[in-house]
């Protein structure tokens, strides 16, 4: 199954029971983390983060409603050819660990968020990130936006995505498929 049909059978599950896709970060959570989610106002960290302006690739990561300040984070890598995405986060300090299924191409923790102990509130309840690709309500969102245009949903991995010098790139937590896009 490839990478699009596989996101594309997530999104139609989220809209009957959730999605899955999930892209985060391998250092251990953050001390400070609150024991539950609460809805925050979206994209704070992309809306700052697109003001500056950036030769390289910028690189944004916004917990949204996990409200989780330990993952956001905004920087501008430089690079002078096309990158692979892993590599534009390493450069950034970014802190990736990969889901059970798909450890190099998704990620289910970002900097740490969300904490295998982390309360995720959602429509149905709470859930826990276990890394093991059965969460279907919450996940790491990847999104790209050229040097010249609109945000658009990822379409390849960490490990095959390749950004260009003046591109952004976008890690945004989505629960419920909400916040369904990054802020312009």
């Amino acid at each position: 199954m490839t990478l699009t049909k596989t996101r594309t059978a997530a999104a139609s599950s989220l809209a009957a029971a959730g999605l899955l896709l999930t892209l985060a970060a391998c250092s251990t959570p953050a001390a400070t983390q609150p024991s539950s989610s609460a809805p925050a106002s979206s994209a704070s960290a992309s809306a700052s983060a697109d003001a500056r302006p950036c030769k390289g690739v910028k690189v944004i990561v916004d917990s949204a409603s996990l409200d989780q300040a330990a993952a956001d984070t905004s920087a501008c890598v430089d690079v002078a050819e096309a990158t692979l995405a892993s590599e534009v986060l390493g450069k950034a300090d970014v802190k990736i660990e990969g889901t059970a299924k798909y450890p190099t191409s998704f990620a289910c923790r970002v900097n740490g968020v969300p904490a295998a102990d982390f309360d995720i509130k959602h429509k149905g309840g709470t859930t826990r990130e276990a890394c093991d690709d059965k969460n279907t309500v919450s996940y790491w969102a990847l999104w790209v936006k050229p040097a010249a245009g609109a945000w658009g949903y990822a379409q390849e991995g960490l490990d095959s995505l390749k950004l260009n010098p003046g591109e952004s790139l976008e890690l945004l937590y989505t629960v419920d498929n909400e916040p369904a896009a990054p802020a312009a």
